[in-house]
C-alpha cells in the first residue's frame, strides 16, 4: 500500500536547496518512488539548459519512464518539494502516477516570484482572447492524422 514518507519529501527539498546553491535553475524538486525505492529524481534545470520545459517533476518522470521502459508510472509516488505548475501537472496526469505528494503552494512560489497564475487564467480564455495571439486555422488535412490513428488496427492506447 502506498503511503506518505517524509524521507522522499525530504529528499525532494534537498534536490530543490542544492539546485539553488549550484545556480543550475530554479528552487524545485522532485522524486519519484515505487515500491519504496526512489526510481527517478529531478530538479529545475530551465535556466541552465535553456529548457522552459526543463521542470524538476517533467525531468523526473522522463528519467523513470526510460528506467521503467514504460509511459506511464502506475504504481509510482511522485514527491515534488512545490505544487506542480499548470505544464507539471498536466504531464503528472499523463503519466499517471498513483499519488502526488508536494509540500510548498503555488502561493508560495507566486511570493518568490514563480507565479504561474497567468496561465491558469489563460487556460479559461477563449483562444481568441489569450495574451499569445492564438490563430485557429481549418486544413485541408486537419483531421488527417485522427483518421489514420483511428483507423490503426496496432496502436498503442494510452
Amino acid at each position: 500500500m502506498n503511503s506518505y514518507n517524509e524521507q522522499f519529501m525530504t529528499e525532494a527539498i534537498r534536490l530543490a536547496i542544492d539546485n539553488v546553491k549550484s545556480g543550475n535553475g530554479g528552487p524545485f524538486g522532485a522524486v519519484i518512488v515505487k515500491n519504496g525505492e526512489v526510481i527517478s529524481t529531478g530538479v529545475n534545470r530551465v535556466t541552465s539548459t535553456n529548457d522552459p520545459t526543463a521542470h524538476a517533476e517533467v525531468i523526473a518522470i522522463r528519467e523513470a519512464c526510460k528506467k521503467l521502459d514504460s509511459f506511464q508510472l502506475e504504481g509510482c509516488e511522485i514527491y515534488a518539494s512545490c505544487e506542480p505548475c499548470p505544464m507539471c501537472l498536466g504531464a503528472i496526469y499523463w503519466a499517471r502516477p498513483d499519488k502526488i505528494y508536494f509540500t510548498g503552494t503555488k502561493k508560495d512560489a507566486a511570493d518568490i516570484d514563480f507565479d504561474d497564475s497567468f496561465i491558469y487564467n489563460e487556460m479559461n480564455v477563449p483562444f481568441e482572447e489569450r495574451s499569445i495571439k492564438t490563430i485557429h486555422v481549418r486544413h485541408p488535412e486537419t483531421l488527417a492524422p485522427f483518421i489514420e490513428w483511428k483507423n490503426k488496427k496496432d496502436k498503442i492506447e494510452y
